[in-house]
């Protein structure tokens, strides 16, 4: 039981680090960690999707911060490279419809850090800001726990479950990516919803 801890705390730090500095594979340690539970002890995966979440939100609620203390000159640069019209619309779509644009933000390789910037320098609360990320983090913590669940159940071996999980993910991603990319206009960056 103390290594089950140690490792779902292990986890806890992994998703917080990579919510923070977005280059760790934060979904697919979540993944790997679930397919690694369900063939030791199926239960344990919930407490994968917990630990999971409990990361990415402490992770998005430490980045949002950040980003409201240091993101108005960095919203000031994105305003002269991008126009103020693009950092208006993404403001618009968190003001619409907080959850589903969080939720996509961690879905889309790149897409979570200027939705979170988007949403610190556009003036959204704090509090409204912590209410809405719980179940976008425990939302995506279940969807990479199940992708892991569902590695893990093909193959007889727990190493090959971990492995499968994790290309799922980084496959999923990259097809995310390339959709992004190709709703794109020609010439503009890929728009996160």
């Amino acid at each position: 039981m103390t290594a089950t801890l140690g490792a779902l705390g292990s986890l806890v730090l992994v998703v917080l680090v990579g919510s923070v500095v977005p280059v760790v594979p934060t979904g697919a340690a979540v993944s790997g960690a679930a397919a690694l539970a369900a063939h030791q002890h199926p239960v344990t995966v919930v407490l994968v999707v917990v630990a999971g979440a409990l990361g990415a939100y402490a992770g998005d609620l430490a980045t949002y911060r950040l980003l409201g203390w240091g993101g108005e000159r960095l919203a000031r640069r994105l305003h002269r490279l991008r126009g103020r019209q693009r950092v208006g619309r993404m403001t618009a779509r968190l003001r619409a419809g907080l959850v589903p644009t969080l939720l996509v933000s961690r879905l889309i390789p790149g897409g979570r850090i200027p939705v979170l910037l988007a949403a610190a320098v556009g003036g959204l609360a704090w509090r409204r800001f912590a209410v809405a990320d719980a179940p976008a983090s425990l939302l995506w913590a279940v969807l990479y726990a199940a992708i892991g669940v569902l590695g893990g159940a093909i193959f007889p071996e727990p190493w090959q479950g971990v492995v499968a999980a994790i290309l799922l993910v980084v496959l999923v991603t990259q097809a995310l990516s390339w959709v992004s990319r190709r709703r794109a206009l020609p010439g503009e960056p890929p728009v996160v919803p």
